[in-house]
């Protein structure tokens, strides 16, 4: 992920003070902009009609100011009739101005939820498609960021800023053609005032940029030190340091309020320094168009007119400054999308479906690295029968989880080959190899639906009679009968009201109802207390009927029944056999056992 360069501008104008704005710099925007334009290009009618609304909005600002001093001009000459139809044709131009800029406004706002309604979905789309391993590095946090705030900024962008920008643009431009045309002198005067704004702002700028960062650095070790102090407050008590922790407390906030007394200052300057250069141009324009118009060079209404374009070409020259870092940041936003779009899908080959399906599982001679020259399996061999239990013990790290990820085809080994019923899973269907296995985790995954549904999600063609089946199976059945609405009862934020134990059995009663061929159990009573571990284990017993299961537990006395333990060590099986078998071994799971069951110290 590029990394985001922030800076912060605080931009000001006529009365009032700028705005502090952080803005984020995209290290490819003209690709950004490309791929981000693609988007508008399918909206081709919506952005005709945008540009019109903003050129007709333009004209109106450009030209209402001649048709105000040819007024002051009818009123100087006493012309009755001629001021009727100038003031006639001012108001009709601010009417067609009013009314082209809400069909801007509400234009904008369609075209922005058209565009980034797509944009979602593309984006959705993607992260559907995304490999484990991708999931696996990143921030979860991270990923949605971009499926919401950087998408947001970009809607937000899109429906206030681009059309003022682009009004911006030809409203400096229009302004500046129709005073040339009037007279090349007074123009000249009015762009000293403009020129000398955007000295200023760029000056003042810099300074606060400088200002508001430092600001921004000392916040953030108060917020990181607050942090620390509240985390670790039993140690602080514990060995009476309280107040030595108010004292470096107290400098750094000292510190802060330093900074932010020097940041609102300069802040706060803006706006009146920019009013001051304003009206200093303003009286510049004043005295020279008063001068023209003494000599008879220009008319009271021209000068007039160049009055109203000296204040009215200063604004968007400033927008145009403040709209410039939003749209930097929304590109920043859209390149960080752009990028997890560009990921590549999880891998899809394989077409073989072994008929019929048993569930015998080989891996022969696997080895795997999730880091490259750091094997996590070496040479791993293991067979599974039809219907065989299997279980998987051994200290963290020992690959217990990995030999899971591999055989769902979450990774693929560096060498060697896992298949099932004599078919390289890499050659396999993906869809048919996890439709036909059933996964349940230590931590519970449900979503926010009805009990019915979440036990539906591993067989949507369930039916009611199919899922109450399963629930009764898997010793759910009964607290579900004491919920409201039952099986229809809703499940909010992953069912956080239901207990631990409660939520672990209707994974067991959805991978119940999936009827798969192969169960994998990943630890799935570590976090469930004795009482509940018993109900959880019955149901386990009945789901393990008559499929391939494979087991992976630290709770030893969940696997005494298996047909096979073995016992994993850096990624090589150390030792195999039953229960009673391993612990006449008196070798590695004795000594586990032992230290669970017997007191041994560790």
């Amino acid at each position: 992920m590029p990394e985001k360069e922030k800076t912060q501008i605080r931009i000001g104008g006529g009365r009032h003070p700028g705005m502090a704005q952080n803005v984020e710099k995209p290290k490819h925007a003209k690709d950004a902009a490309k791929r981000l334009l693609s988007y508008f290009g399918r909206e081709k009618w919506f952005l005709i009609f945008l540009f019109l609304a903003v050129g007709v909005a333009t004209v109106t600002q450009v030209f209402a100011p001649i048709c105000q001093g040819n007024a002051i001009d009818a009123i100087f000459d006493r012309s009755t009739g001629g001021l009727k139809r100038l003031l006639f044709t001012l108001l009709a131009l601010y009417i067609v101005q009013a009314l082209s800029s809400l069909a801007q406004s509400l234009i904008a706002a369609l075209l922005s939820q058209r565009v980034t309604l797509r944009m979602r979905h593309d984006l959705f789309l993607k992260i559907d498609h995304l490999p484990v391993p991708y999931l696996d590095t990143r921030s979860s946090g991270d990923i949605m960021s971009r499926m919401t705030s950087d998408v947001e900024n970009i809607s937000q962008t899109i429906s206030t800023s681009v059309a003022a920008f682009v009004s911006g643009i030809l409203q400096t431009i229009g302004t500046i053609v129709i005073m040339f045309l009037v007279s090349w002198q007074m123009s000249l005067v009015t762009l000293i005032s403009v020129f000398a704004s955007l000295v200023a702002t760029k000056l003042l700028s810099g300074v606060q940029r400088r200002a508001f960062r430092k600001r921004s650095e000392v916040l953030g070790e108060l917020d990181g030190y607050a942090q620390e102090m509240v985390t670790g407050y039993r140690t602080i008590t514990a060995f009476s340091r309280q107040d030595h922790v108010k004292k470096q407390f107290n400098d750094v906030s000292d510190r802060l309020t330093g900074a932010g007394i020097r940041a609102e200052i300069l802040g706060g300057s803006t706006g009146p320094i920019m009013n001051c250069i304003s009206n200093a141009g303003f009286v510049l324009v004043a005295l020279a168009g008063g001068c023209a118009a003494l000599t008879g060079l220009l008319s009271i209404g021209t000068v007039s007119a160049f009055l109203i374009w000296a204040k009215q070409i200063s604004r968007p020259i400033n927008d145009i400054a403040q709209l410039f870092g939003t749209i930097q940041t929304a590109l920043a936003g859209a390149e960080r999308v752009f990028q997890l779009m560009d990921e590549k899908d999880e891998n899809n080959e394989g077409t073989k479906i072994p008929d019929p399906m048993k569930g015998e599982v080989k891996f022969q001679d696997v080895t795997f690295s999730y880091t490259p020259g750091h094997p996590v399996l070496t040479d791993f061999n293991l067979t599974i029968r039809p219907g065989e239990k299997i279980a998987l013990v051994g200290a963290t790290g020992s690959g217990k989880t990995t030999v899971v990820n591999l055989l769902l085809r979450f990774y693929f080994p560096d060498s060697g080959s896992i298949s099932i019923d004599g078919v390289d899973i890499k050659e396999m269907d993906r869809s048919f190899l996890r439709k036909n296995t059933a996964i349940v985790l230590q931590d519970t995954v449900l979503f926010s639906d009805t009990i019915a549904g979440n036990i539906r999600y591993g067989n949507a063609g369930a039916t009611d009679e199919q899922v109450q089946q399963a629930a009764v199976l898997a010793n759910a059945d009964p607290f579900i009968q004491l919920l409201p609405k039952k099986y229809q009862f809703f499940l909010k934020r992953a069912g956080e009201r239901l207990s631990q134990g409660q939520r672990q059995l209707l994974t067991i009663a959805r991978a119940m109802a999936a009827d798969p061929k192969i169960l994998i159990l990943d630890e799935a009573t570590s976090s469930v207390d004795t009482r509940t571990e018993k109900h959880v284990q019955s149901a386990m017993t009945n789901l393990m009927e008559n499929r391939t299961s494979l087991i992976i537990a630290h709770r030893l006395s969940t696997i005494r029944d298996v047909d096979r333990i073995l016992v994993l060590d850096h990624g090589h099986v150390t030792e195999s056999g039953t229960h009673e078998e391993l612990l006449k071994k008196k070798g590695t799971y004795y000594d586990l056992y032992m230290t669970q069951f017997a007191g041994k110290a560790t």
